[in-house]
């Protein structure tokens, strides 16, 4: 990883988001980066708050925070029922509730003072460490802007981007909306196999599925829900509406996915966290062509 972390620094990249599912936890690289850069920020994109008391998220976040020093935010979110409950046996309950309750506590832990538990750092980091949730919508992106330093979303068609942008307009002029995209470069022909593996699995987790139909995409997603909770994953493959992949993944040749990018930063969002699904013998093509201008 060091050779696309420095690469990324020298190119120009303002930002390192780590994410959490199925390979390295969301900390670990972090932690190797802090030592690895100079200037560039790190962030959990995101963490989740079921996985890990809120004591211990506090010890990562000012462990991080002092070696990154105050490089780092903290991303947290509710996960999803399919990682936390499926993946971890952990009860998905009111994540509503856990995220809000989650981030009350890491304000007091991290800013030095006894939590209502008891729970005390021994050392309060020494710089102030923002704190980004993971909202997809309403009550969530309500929450990011009443109490957090920004939301982070994922999986967002162009389309539903107003509707995202309008629940966090009430939000201050130093409020974030980060929202991850998944950079598929190549001919339809090249990626959209892959494409819809990757769109069925994820937009069948019923926090998207959620999600896709609170931005009015129900209908369109419906065929695709159906054949997955049938347990048939390549009819769920075949139904995913390749329009609506479109609007969300970003497919074609690098400078096609710029201009997109740069549609999404237009309509609101203030930080686009770019995953490159690349072999790594193509990575640093793909930092080089997605860098800052």
């Amino acid at each position: 990883m060091r050779e696309f972390v420095e690469r990324a620094e020298a190119a120009g990249y303002t930002d390192l988001w780590s994410g959490e599912t199925g390979g390295p936890d969301g900390f670990t690289p972090l932690a190797l980066s802090a030592a690895w850069t100079e200037k560039i920020r790190l962030g959990t994109g995101i963490v989740g708050v079921f996985q890990r008391g809120p004591a211990l998220l506090a010890q990562q976040a000012a462990a991080l925070t002092d070696a990154s020093d105050g490089r780092f935010v903290l991303g947290i979110g509710a996960s999803s029922d399919r990682m936390v409950a499926g993946w971890n046996e952990i009860p998905y309950e009111k994540p509503l509730t856990r995220v809000d309750s989650t981030l009350d506590f890491l304000r007091v832990a991290l800013s030095g003072e006894r939590t209502r538990t008891g729970f005390k750092l021994e050392t309060a980091p020494a710089h102030p460490t923002p704190i980004v949730l993971a909202a997809l919508r309403g009550r969530m992106l309500s929450l990011a802007v009443e109490k957090a330093d920004g939301a982070f979303t994922n999986f967002l068609p162009l389309g539903g981007l107003p509707k995202v942008a309008e629940s966090v307009a009430g939000a201050g002029p130093d409020f974030e909306l980060l929202c991850r995209f998944f950079c598929l470069p190549g001919t339809r022909d090249e990626v959209e196999p892959l494409a819809r593996f990757m769109f069925s699995s994820y937009v069948t987790v019923p926090v998207y599925a959620e999600f896709f139909r609170w931005l009015g995409y129900g209908d369109e997603i419906a065929p695709m829900v159906a054949a997955w909770e049938e347990g048939d994953r390549q009819k769920a493959a075949t139904e995913a509406p390749w329009d609506l992949i479109e609007q969300t993944f970003m497919v074609g040749p690098w400078e096609s996915i710029r201009e997109r990018l740069d549609l999404y930063v237009e309509g609101g969002i203030t930080l686009p966290v770019v995953t490159p699904i690349v072999t790594p013998d193509r990575m640093a093509e793909a930092i080089d062509a997605l860098a800052p201008a």
